[in-house]
């Protein structure tokens, strides 16, 4: 449930005006530099080598850490498994207190974030030190990570002066060189003093007992080596079987942490190191320092367990995915309050975290992919936030209004589309031509920055009857999945898309019985309502058994094709599922295909204006059609102009924005940006749902341009042969 008080700190962050500045600018040059840093290399092949590597560890878990265990005893390490965040604390206590520590100097541990190491220290009295820069400065200021690697990132170079002022009680000048001089000859000292060295590690060696520190700046170099006592915090998932694997990890981690090719430092640590001490005689001798692993659980091995979670461990710690993440670049990770943030943030706060704040949290995600296209180890993020909402509605239940939408009206089909019609005759009183630009009350912040559409007074199944079709000539019969919106508010689309097919002679037919896909219920995690409908949908295509079943809306064929996996359970109904599945055609991909081979030819519309195409984030991401539309458009002709950030969500993302307004306005208002840049007369999409956020974008915003389904440029063209 989103409670009051994450909605305060989403409207507080979006007011953040420095961090969103920080933010914005490394999202923007974030991919290309990621690419470039890629260049000689094959991404897609090194990131399969690390999923592979990190599948290989869950499945053999408990034998490569017994593995490791061993090997670094062998080495000298003094070894613990920590089970819980508190194994972990009292262990390190009980050490300080043994070893008489008085200061300890950290390093690269974002366990220990995790666990609160420096809240116990700072109870037992006990001097604890970031020395990385970005963690120095968050440890003045008072505040979490909020990045996984560039913790800081949302500090501006006035502020971290301000902040080293009132640290050092003098004036700092806000220059960055001078900033990190100062810092430096600070915290040297503290290396110097220091009793005890943490850091965590990015990657633990079961065949030889090593462990990978990669750092910038030296200071987990200097943390390993200058202290008596160096303790590594390192989580299950640091484990790899042998010493080439982690070759992969060492070139994609930097690269797409920070688009670095490389970082500064690579420290291969195995056993303790030795020193040169001077005895209480004025000789010197070799003396060996203590070297503590702590292998922590705090639940990731109830993760490795998990039959679907276990992906997880694919996760490197690289932060790309919120290096990518539109909600991430206009929230920054502190709203996500924990030390994880962004969708992987939810996910693993699930298992080592707080579980009630991961189910807030998981609630932020759009679920538009751009994660999974760089994920270094290939999660499916946003497929395991879907797992995750499933589980939560499980275990507590909807909210009350979903629960009351979905379970009464939405699985009755009858009951939905009798109240679609009386709202039709309900929203005359704010209707304005084909829109809704303003709402009464409590409901006004829906129509703040968009228009909403108008429900249609005739829907598309109604017109459907009037449409006059040429005889068909081929054989194969096509059944045509309207979805809710094409039906009940944009029945031109549908239109258009039955009679560009019908054009090359295929027979169209509109089941009646259809209903909603059940994409909203699903996304949403009430499984019992999404295989109501799909039951309906089923029923009502086996009752025409068409060649194919043509949907112009991406998320509904996601959900078709998802319908063996929801009927798994119901031997009658996965088996029609099994076999519609295989029937599915996404309009776009298919129109271009009967293209490509001939049977359809679009005339030039040359001279009709200048257009764009904004990528809806299922059907470029899921479906992985992106190059099909722009091969459309080309065929007929028109002036293409392409937009920049094109795949970025436009802030539609089905209920998200009902839930999330004020974030799906800020993606809105980039949207809205970029389209006007563009100079485009038309702009034109493949999803129904953005083609609602953007004509409603522009009604409300302003702006001379015409919003467009592809379906009715296809149409156009085809006109243009009469």
């Amino acid at each position: 449930m989103i409670t009051k008080e994450l909605k305060i700190k989403i409207k507080d962050k979006l007011k953040d005006t420095v961090q969103r500045k920080n933010l914005g600018t490394f999202s923007e040059v974030y991919p290309a530099a990621r690419e470039k840093a890629f260049e000689g290399y094959d991404i897609e092949d090194l990131r399969e080598q690390v999923a592979n590597i990190k599948k290989n560890v869950v499945k053999n878990l408990d034998k490569l850490a017994d593995q490791f265990q061993r090997e670094a005893e062998k080495r000298g390490a003094i070894f613990y498994r920590a089970k819980t965040d508190k194994d972990v604390i009292d262990y390190i206590i009980k050490l300080c207190k043994e070893k008489d520590v008085k200061l300890v100097v950290k390093s690269k541990s974002m366990v220990s974030e995790e666990v609160e190491l420096n809240e116990a220290f700072k109870k037992e009295g006990i001097e604890s030190q970031e020395t990385d820069l970005g963690e120095w400065i968050i440890q003045i200021a008072g505040h979490k990570p909020s990045h996984m690697v560039m913790p800081a990132i949302h500090l501006n170079r006035q502020q971290v002066a301000d902040y080293f002022s009132r640290e050092l009680g003098k004036d700092i000048e806000p220059d960055i060189p001078f900033l990190v001089h100062t810092a430096r000859v600070q915290l040297r000292e503290k290396f110097l003093k220091a009793d005890m060295g943490i850091s965590g590690a990015n990657i633990a060696v079961a065949e030889n007992g090593s462990l990978f520190i990669v750092t910038n700046e030296g200071n987990g170099r200097l943390t390993a080596t200058l202290p008596r006592i160096h303790v590594i915090l390192v989580g299950y998932e640091k484990l790899v079987e042998k010493m080439t694997d982690a070759i992969p990890i060492l070139r994609v981690l930097p690269r797409n942490a920070t688009a670095q090719v490389l970082t500064s430092y690579v420290n291969l640590i195995s056993g303790p190191s030795e020193a040169i001490v001077e005895n209480p005689d004025g000789s010197f001798s070799v003396q060996k320092k203590e070297l503590h692993i702590v292998l922590v659980d705090h639940g990731r091995l109830e993760m490795a367990k998990d039959p679907v979670f276990k992906e997880l461990y694919q996760c490197i710690r690289c932060a790309a995915c919120t290096n990518v993440c539109p909600v991430y670049a206009l929230l920054g990770g502190h709203v996500y309050g924990h030390v994880y943030s962004g969708g992987i943030g939810a996910l693993l706060n699930s298992f080592i975290g707080s579980k009630n704040t991961a189910d807030q949290i998981q609630e932020l995600c759009l679920t538009c992919g751009r994660c999974t296209e760089v994920c270094a180890g290939k999660i499916n993020i946003p497929e395991l936030i879907v797992e995750m909402r499933k589980r939560s509605v499980k275990k507590a239940g909807l909210p009350v209004l979903p629960k009351v939408v979905f379970q009464n009206i939405m699985s009755n089909r009858q009951l939905f589309h009798s109240m679609l019609r009386m709202a039709s005759l309900a929203q005359k009183p704010f209707k304005n031509g084909a829109f809704i630009r303003n709402l009464p009350m409590f409901l006004s912040g829906y129509t703040k920055d968009r228009s909403l559409p108008a429900i249609v007074e005739v829907p598309f199944r109604e017109r459907f009857k009037s449409l006059k079709l040429k005889k068909e000539t081929k054989k194969q019969k096509i059944a045509f999945f309207s979805g809710c919106l094409i039906d009940f508010a944009y029945p031109e689309i549908g239109e258009a898309v039955v009679e560009s097919l019908n054009c090359v002679g295929f027979k169209v037919n509109f089941p009646q019985e259809q209903t909603c896909c059940g994409t909203p219920m699903f996304l949403m995690g009430d499984l019992e309502s999404a295989k109501k409908v799909a039951m309906q949908n089923l029923d009502a295509m086996q009752k025409e058994n068409p060649d194919f079943i043509v949907l112009a809306c991406p998320t509904g064929v996601e959900m078709w094709e998802r319908y063996p996996e929801l009927m798994k359970d119901n031997q009658r109904y996965y088996e029609l599922a099994v076999k519609f599945s295989k029937r599915i055609k996404e309009y776009t991909s298919y129109i271009n295909e009967l293209c490509e081979k001939k049977e359809l030819k679009l005339k030039s519309l040359k001279g009709k204006g200048l257009v764009t195409y904004h990528d809806s984030c299922h059907l470029k991401r899921v479906l992985g059609i992106f190059e099909e539309p722009r091969n459309i458009i080309k065929r007929t002709g028109i002036d293409f102009v392409e937009m920049k950030h094109c795949d970025q969500c436009c802030g539609m993302a089905g209920s998200y924005s009902v839930k999330f307004p004020e974030i799906s306005g800020e993606l809105a208002d980039q949207k809205h940006k970029d389209i006007m840049e563009s100079k485009a007369d038309i702009v034109l999409a493949g999803c129904p749902a953005c083609v609602l956020q953007i004509k409603g974008l522009i009604d409300k915003k302003g702006g001379n341009v015409k919003v467009k389904h592809i379906a009715e440029l296809i149409k156009e063209a085809l006109e243009q042969n009469k």
